[in-house]
């Protein structure tokens, strides 16, 4: 495989030029300081394709100019790995709310050579002086009000685990130097790009809370609005902090200066003069930044139908909880049902594995999680024993048993305990794969849409506020209770799917707790009900988390209510205090097909649609 002549092109990267792998008929691209010429294309992406088919490789993203910068990569040699480094670290330019080196999140990757696939999670960590009580207000000795207190806020900040996440992939699978993987976005937040109504819309949406920091007012509310749809937003403090990465690699984030004013700013939030809003303070240090770790760990498993899922595990519950789920399904014939009957059994197993969920799973340096006995068969037949086909059980049901079970039916009346859900909707995900066959799935966060609405001075980027995931009060039989050094439980599912050894589905999701469900509703979709990947992704969406109501896109509810309802379902519209959109998800996806066919497959509509791209088009 070709490998770049990396000190050289770091070199480059460092100076501020556009670097470009060495590939025969490779073109130039003008510098970050250059002008293009007039007859140069426009160099700022816009134009959002959901669908794309070919071959050579493909990319899929919720953004143009990181679906653009990955399918450089692709063409120019660079493998699965470097495209989804190059792609992530562009999306924490023009996705800033959502995604960028303040966050964190899940790797998946598929190796063609091994046939293996395997996981790094760079989950952000909570501080080491953090006390169990931290989400308890001192004045009044209650919690604090998820909103605004905790979301906004130094004290939900955990550790950023995503550069991290980049160098560690990069040095496992890739062929670029992390400088090389940065440049594509370095250029992007230096010459900036065009502002679509999802950008604006998701700044009016936080303008409160961008309002009470200087830098995030400075930066994201200039002049006191948000953004001009069609204007042209740059960030070159983000550009001159990627510079700052690519000449000096990672320790420059972890170490140092920047460490210590990320931790400062979380301990003593620079609000402005005029703001209401209470923002507590934080318990990020010098060494918690020094200190860090990704995790590699080993992939969650589940055979579904001739297909072999693979997923995040903990502390990621995106695994254990599909792949219950699945296990569950797998025991009823869901393509001989009618769509309303199909679309019952899969609200009814989300729920039974919701309920597992939210008992066993946490940070399994924590917590011992029993991770083999919940993706089990035999515990899923058991479980399956509460599943009644013709009528939908009062919820919140109960947890299962994963410690001692038979397999054999036992008819139980416990009520069951409903997880108190604080995961925001916000996220971003990307899939990728190369000419080789190698794949990667990347769920991406800093977990609130805007995170903690705190940008560290002079640097570009928002610090994540995903120590909010945590469990609000403190109780030690909670296997997601506030611990210093712990990970968060999240509900990131970045999944890839193998048949016959062969990758044939790889895709994922934003929508915090909902992401669960969305990528095994577009599974069943895709495997179950018949549909094309294209029609799994665009398909109505609904989610039953283990609550006494199901959350359902308003075109689910116009489709399936009626039925849904008679089965003893109440739906309600989606939709919340964050966001303007009663949607869920923004999936993106690639299924391969026959004489390496690839069709990558974005949002058709959904956050204002995706960006899919291939490297040859059909």
């Amino acid at each position: 495989m070709h490998r770049l002549a990396r000190p050289v092109l770091a070199t480059l990267a460092t100076a501020g030029l556009v670097v470009a792998p060495l590939v025969p008929g490779a073109q130039a691209s003008p510098g970050a300081g250059e002008k293009p010429s007039a007859s140069a294309p426009d160099l700022r992406p816009t134009a959002k394709d959901p669908t794309a088919i070919g071959k050579g490789g493909a990319i899929s993203t919720v953004d143009p100019e990181a679906s653009a910068a990955g399918l450089k990569v692709l063409k120019q040699g660079g493998n699965a790995v470097d495209a989804a480094v190059a792609a992530a670290a562009t999306l924490g330019v023009t996705e800033p709310y959502s995604a960028g080196i303040g966050g964190g999140g899940y790797f998946v990757y598929y190796d063609a050579k091994t046939g293996k696939v395997r996981t790094l999670d760079g989950r952000e960590t909570a501080p080491n002086k953090m006390p169990q009580d931290a989400f308890i207000d001192p004045a009044t000795g209650k919690a604090y009000n998820f909103t605004p207190e905790l979301v906004t806020s130094g004290v939900s900040v955990g550790t950023p685990g995503t550069l991290a996440t980049w160098d560690k992939a990069l040095a496992n699978w890739g062929t670029l130097s992390l400088a090389d993987a940065l440049a594509p976005a370095t250029k992007v937040a230096t010459r900036g790009f065009k502002v679509d109504e999802t950008f604006r819309q998701q700044t009016l949406d936080n303008k409160e809370r961008f309002a009470a920091f200087k830098d995030t007012r400075k930066l994201f509310l200039p002049k006191g609005d948000a953004p001009a749809v069609g204007s042209v937003f740059r960030n070159p403090d983000l550009a001159a902090t990627y510079d700052l990465i690519a000449a000096k690699g990672t320790s420059a984030f972890y170490r140092g200066p920047l460490a210590r004013l990320m931790s400062d700013v979380v301990r003593k939030p620079r609000t402005t003069k005029n703001t209401e809003l209470p923002v507590p303070k934080g318990y990020l240090t010098p060494r918690d930044l020094r200190d860090y770790k990704v995790r590699s760990q080993k992939a969650t498993r589940t055979s579904y139908r001739g297909h072999d899922v693979y997923g995040m595990a903990p502390s990621s519950s995106g695994g254990t909880t599909v792949g219950e789920a699945l296990n569950i399904l797998e025991r009823y014939d869901l393509s001989a049902m009618t769509p309303e009957q199909a679309l019952h059994h899969y609200l009814e197993a989300s729920a039974l594995a919701y309920a597992d969920r939210g008992k066993y799973v946490g940070d399994p340096a924590f917590v011992d999680v029993p991770v083999k006995r919940l993706l089990d068969d035999k515990y899923a037949a058991e479980r399956a024993c509460s599943l009644n086909p013709a009528k939908a059980a009062t919820k919140p049901v109960a947890a299962g048993t994963p410690t001692s079970y038979d397999g054999v039916c036992t008819p139980t009346t416990a009520k069951g305990e409903t997880d108190a859900d604080t995961e925001n909707i916000s996220t971003t995900n990307l899939t990728v794969a190369d000419k080789w066959g190698n794949v990667v799935e990347y769920t991406l966060t800093i977990e609130q849409t805007g995170g903690s609405g705190i940008t560290v001075p002079g640097h570009g980027f928002l610090l994540n506020n995903e120590l909010t995931d945590f469990s609000t009060v403190y109780d030690a039989a909670d296997p997601n209770r506030i611990q210093p050094g712990k990970r968060p439980r999240s509900s990131m599912s970045p999944t890839i799917v193998l048949k016959d050894g062969k990758p044939f589905l790889a895709l994922g999701s934003p929508g915090g707790s909902t992401i669960i469900t969305t990528v095994l509703q577009m599974l069943v979709n895709r495997i179950d009900l018949g549909m094309t990947i294209e029609e799994a992704i665009a398909a109505p969406r609904a989610t039953q988390r283990n609550t006494a109501n199901v959350t359902a896109e308003p075109a689910f509810i116009a489709a399936y209510g009626p039925a849904l309802t008679n089965l003893g379902h109440t739906l309600v519209p989606a939709g919340d205090a964050f966001t303007s959109a009663a949607e869920i998800g923004a999936a993106t996806a690639i299924e391969f097909g026959r004489k390496s066919r690839l069709t990558a497959v974005a949002e058709p509509s959904r956050r204002g649609k995706g960006s899919a791209r291939v490297v040859d088009p059909r």
